[in-house]
């Protein structure tokens, strides 16, 4: 048996020596799975809670201001802004500021004073469909409890009328398709431009360019504009595709999409390069390019709320470059925003850009240095 397993023990010494000395190994091994756990425990949430609410209360009287803090005492809404106008209602709506918008008519309190029934407009962004139906099903709920409220034997009656705006069908497609496409962009360019320069370090032909006049920026930007080129390509072919085959439409400008889908292919250029700069084999590029895939879907908002999150992961979502892509493209694919609703959205993802290229360089520059 002796002869079978002979040189057993030095390979498990050296093999133990080289995970130990080698911390990105240690990192995906022991800290990735960690992380997971605490991301799915804590930052996962499936049930929706305070909702990002206005209310446009035309009715102004003692009644209707019962309504209205009964609707901010449930755990369902979240009441952020008072509206005094349907065009500001629907405007916080389409520009994201809250997901529900509740509009009390000015014969409401008249109607339960007279005992006949009065009704509550609703309006539900449904462009995220998780959030649709819970929305519904807690204004009703709060209409329930504020007629059983009401005096004893009152035949009055508080009834809610829902409106499921930009996807009253709430369909799966079009509230996933659009988050998918920030997703499979960010994963090809980081990787592809990734793997890019490291490989070019592997093979040698890095040094050699290194000698030529080439400065840090112009190396940076010149690898980041054909990957881009491709990006963009691809963007444009995905889109077709949800257009036609997936069958979601397109409310909003297809150039203002275009135009806003650039700061995004900016920034995730800019953190494949910051990535390829780090990264010492294609190994570990794959490794940090793909575990960059993670994050950009539990604490985007592409499928859970970020609301919903608890205060650091919320934080941590807010330097996640498809947080901010998300909420073009569902703005302008569903809700048919415009730039003035999303301007800050995109000057974010550009800062972000130019921010990580400026780190590239510096990384870059540090380590043929070293």
């Amino acid at each position: 048996m002796s002869g079978l397993f002979f040189g057993l023990w030095p390979i498990c010494r050296k093999e133990f020596t080289h995970i130990v000395r080698d911390p990105g190994t240690l990192f995906f091994a022991l800290l990735l799975p960690l992380i997971q756990l605490f991301m799915f425990g804590y930052a996962v949430d499936t049930n929706v809670r305070q909702i990002t609410t206005a209310v446009q209360d035309e009715s102004k009287t003692q009644e209707s201001r019962e309504f209205v803090a009964k609707l901010a005492a449930s755990d369902v809404f979240q009441v952020t802004e008072h509206v005094e106008s349907d065009e500001a209602l629907y405007g916080a709506i389409r520009a994201a500021k809250v997901r529900v918008g509740v509009k009390i008519p000015y014969d409401y309190a008249r109607r339960l004073q007279s005992e006949t029934t009065a009704t509550v407009l609703v309006l539900v962004d449904g462009s995220d469909s998780t959030v649709a139906g819970q929305a519904v099903n807690g204004a009703t709920g709060v209409a329930l409890t504020a007629s059983l409220a009401r005096v004893v034997g009152s035949a009055a009656v508080i009834e809610v009328r829902p409106s499921v705006l930009y996807n009253p069908s709430t369909r799966s497609a079009n509230f996933f398709v659009p988050g998918l496409i920030a997703v499979l962009l960010q994963v090809m360019i980081i990787l592809l431009i990734a793997l890019s320069l490291v490989r070019e370090r592997e093979r040698g032909t890095l040094e050699q360019l290194t000698m030529t006049p080439v400065k840090p920026l112009g190396l940076m930007v010149g690898k980041m504009i054909p990957y881009g080129a491709l990006g963009f390509g691809e963007l444009c072919v995905i889109l077709a595709i949800m257009r036609w085959v997936f069958k979601v439409p397109i409310h909003g400008s297809w150039l203002l999409l275009l135009a806003l889908s650039l700061p995004f292919l900016l920034t995730v250029l800019g953190l494949g390069l910051v990535i390829s700069t780090k990264a010492k084999s294609q190994a570990e590029a794959f490794q940090l390019s793909m575990g960059t895939v993670l994050p950009s879907v539990f604490l985007s908002g592409y499928i859970f709320l970020t609301e919903n999150m608890p205060l650091f992961f919320r934080g941590v979502s807010h330097i996640i470059p498809a947080t901010y892509y998300i909420q073009i493209l569902r703005g302008i694919i569903l809700r048919g925003a415009g730039f003035g609703d999303l301007w800050q959205q995109a000057l974010v993802l550009t800062l972000m850009g130019t921010a990580a290229i400026l780190l590239a360089a510096w990384q870059f520059v540090r380590r043929q240095r070293g």
